[in-house]
């Protein structure tokens, strides 16, 4: 297997992320695959968006799940874009995508998109949430899904095989050589995050990591040159 790069909620180190302007720009940068954060509006649309409020990325206050879409669409999300909803982004670009789960209740609409629009050979899900991850298992047999860690420990190897997850996405600060080889040996792939330096892929490259996310356009052409 080649060595993926992830563009971050789209390619946010240039980027307003998780926007359309962010996955086009990540599609054009030529990374492998675009990673986006799914959360349910008021109304039960499939709003891409980070964070549970819109505060830190739009000009807007409140949660997501107290408003309804179209309160949702009058947000300015940065340099003029509006929020997304995830079908949007289906359309907008043609890479494969990593839909990561936020609000456990996103994985029954998700599941409805992804099964209604044959996107499954497309769409890989991932999320921090092991319930979220073992409902898309029974909502959608066969689909690829990873188990994402922060503030992990070794046990996060069999959380993922309990779940039935295919690859772990972790926190690059916490990984080890020994832990990406019980993840390998378990026949996991294995990612970290966030890559944006050239001392961090260069750590991911000496842990034998089976790709990186990242938000800047320049790692995805150093991993070009040292392929």
């Amino acid at each position: 297997m080649s060595f993926l790069t992830i563009g971050h909620r789209g390619m946010m180190g240039v980027e307003p992320e998780n926007t359309l302007r962010s996955f086009v720009r990540a599609e054009r940068e030529g990374v492998d695959v675009i990673e986006l954060d799914l959360h349910l509006s008021k109304d039960g649309a499939l709003v891409v968006m980070h964070d549970p409020d819109v505060d830190r990325t739009t000009d807007g206050t409140g949660t997501i799940a107290e408003r309804t879409l179209a309160e949702l669409r009058e947000l300015d999300a940065g340099q003029g874009e509006r929020v997304p909803v995830f079908e949007e982004v289906v359309d907008a670009v043609r890479l494969p995508l990593q839909a990561e789960i936020k609000d456990v209740a996103a994985a029954r609409a998700l599941a409805e998109v992804v099964r209604s629009r044959d996107l499954t050979g497309r769409v890989e899900v991932i999320s921090f949430h092991d319930e979220a991850l073992a409902a898309i298992r029974t909502l959608l047999p066969g689909a690829r899904t990873g188990l994402v860690g922060e503030r992990y420990g070794a046990d996060v190897i069999d959380r993922a095989r309990a779940v039935g997850a295919e690859l772990v996405s972790l926190d690059i600060r916490r990984l080890t050589l020994e832990l990406v080889e019980q993840a390998h040996a378990a026949q996991l792939t294995v990612l970290g995050w966030t890559v944006n330096t050239h001392d961090q892929l260069r750590l991911a490259r000496g842990l034998g990591l089976d790709g990186v996310v990242t938000d800047q356009p320049e790692i995805r052409r150093a991993v070009r040159f040292t392929a």
